[in-house]
């Protein structure tokens, strides 16, 4: 049996380190705190108009998010390797449940169809989908070994998690998760393969034909009924776009510039009030930014660099490469989600709908990244 395979096998001693993490811990709950705390702030006006209680999501948001902690210590007593039996169970279910989105049991929500009712649950299958491939792919690079290097170990591995990416867009509708499991497909294959050169000519080249297209697209499309397409004429014209594709971007932005560099103070924010709608969801970061400025902007990313890095700690440390696999992927997942949300509350990028992790109002959300 290789090296690599024996990896897959849980260590031989087992301590209370190898398990927990304190300062991982510490920023997760700092992270879960701080969410809640300006959630309220943001949803509050909002929730007393709608619902008659400005602590409907508050309420709801808490009790997930302290109920889904307690679970998670209790999950991390369990032997990670105890997934090495169900990664086929797990990938085949992630698939599954998302075709199941264009069934009678899918449910749509602010005009999308991307929530599946199962009884009492109601959940985006396509979180799912994200634990599915960074386990699977950890599990299916440990036993490839060294025939990672081959062509065809890298074909098998960017088309299992391009399968399950294309399946989150073609059932769900769903572009940003697809995107971020692609993303953390690529990155799990860069983390474990032992040449960079090929990736850096891939995303060299990606990049490119992805900056000739958006400028195709600038100087051709004016108006448009597409709504992706208006997206990303909406961030390079938003002048231009039709219908209100670059409003909730424009409205983001006026928050993030009234915040100046100490903010307006908790709770004074004046875009949450209608102007930015669903403030609560993607865009809760503008409204941090202008209720506390660029300061506390500043320190919520610290907060995420400190998680981010406490992964990469966690991966460079893991027993087996099962587990730094594992940890790498968690890693990929939330630095992905983290830019690219940001990136697009700034108009760094076209407008699409990512959560910021832990802070955006969302049972589901944070359901799995708990998990995580």
């Amino acid at each position: 049996m290789s090296r690599e395979k024996k990896a897959v096998k849980k260590p031989k001693t087992k301590k209370k380190t190898d398990y927990y993490d304190y300062s991982l811990l510490a920023v997760i709950i700092l992270l879960t705190c701080f969410g809640l705390v300006i959630l309220y702030s943001t949803s509050s006006y909002m929730a007393e108009l709608n619902y008659g209680d400005d602590m409907y999501y508050f309420k709801k948001q808490a009790a997930i998010s302290f109920g889904c902690i307690i679970i998670a210590l209790g999950i991390s007593q369990i032997d990670y390797h105890i997934l090495t039996k169900f990664t086929g169970v797990l990938y085949g279910m992630a698939a599954i449940l998302m075709m199941l989105v264009k069934t009678p049991l899918g449910r749509t929500a602010n005009g999308a169809r991307r929530w599946l009712n199962l009884g009492p649950l109601s959940f985006q299958p396509s979180e799912i989908a994200k634990i599915a491939v960074i386990v699977c792919l950890s599990y299916m690079i440990v036993n490839m070994g060294r025939k990672i290097k081959t062509l065809k170990a890298f074909m098998i591995l960017a088309g299992s998690g391009s399968a399950l990416a294309f399946l989150a867009y073609a059932f769900t509708d769903n572009l940003s998760t697809a995107i971020i499991i692609f993303c953390i497909t690529a990155g799990m294959i860069f983390v474990a393969h032992p040449k960079t050169r090929i990736f850096l000519i891939i995303a060299g080249t990606v990049i490119l034909f992805v900056a000739i297209i958006v400028l195709i697209i600038g100087q051709t499309v004016q108006k448009t009924d597409d709504f992706r397409l208006n997206r990303i004429v909406a961030w390079l014209h938003p002048e231009n776009a039709t219908g209100d594709a670059a409003y909730q971007t424009i409205q983001a932005l006026y928050a993030i510039g009234s915040g100046g560099f100490l903010g307006r103070g908790l709770g004074n924010s004046i875009q949450k009030l209608g102007s930015v709608p669903e403030a609560q969801n993607d865009m809760i970061f503008s409204i941090v930014c202008e209720e506390l400025g660029l300061v506390g902007a500043g320190a919520i990313i610290v907060l995420f660099l400190i998680l981010i890095w406490r992964f990469f700690v966690i991966a460079t440390h893991a027993p087996d490469l099962f587990g730094a696999l594992i940890a790498a992927g968690a890693m990929a997942h939330m630095m992905i989600q983290v830019i690219l949300n940001i990136a697009v509350v700034t108009n760094s990028i076209p407008n699409t709908g990512i959560t910021l992790p832990f802070i955006s109002y969302g049972g589901t959300s944070v359901v799995f990244l708990l998990l995580e």
